[in-house]
């Protein structure tokens, strides 16, 4: 009986996390500024870690979670260009 209720909280998880998604990407599109949009991507990017991790438990496949963490360090390091491209214009400085 516990496994069956954990498959459905899992599941309820999935579905959470797949809205949440959802709202985020309303933020993504509407805005109002650029560092907001900048936090949607950042929380879709968690959020589909998330689920990533979530689908590992339920299918018992641990590959999932090893995409996980290679979605985590991707959805890192976006953000962090991301943010110093709105902060200072420019990704890469060239010294002269």
């Amino acid at each position: 009986m516990s496994e069956a209720l954990a498959a459905d909280v899992i599941d309820a998880a999935i579905v959470v996390t797949a809205a949440l998604c959802l709202l985020c990407g309303y933020r993504v599109i509407r805005g109002p500024t650029v560092p907001d949009r900048v936090v949607a991507l950042d929380a879709i990017a968690t959020n589909v870690v998330a689920i990533a991790v979530l689908f590992a438990l339920k299918t018992d496949r641990g590959l999932f979670v090893t995409v996980s963490l290679v979605l985590a360090i991707i959805g890192f390091l976006s953000t962090v260009t991301v943010a110093k491209y709105v902060t200072e214009g420019d990704i890469i400085t060239r010294r002269e």
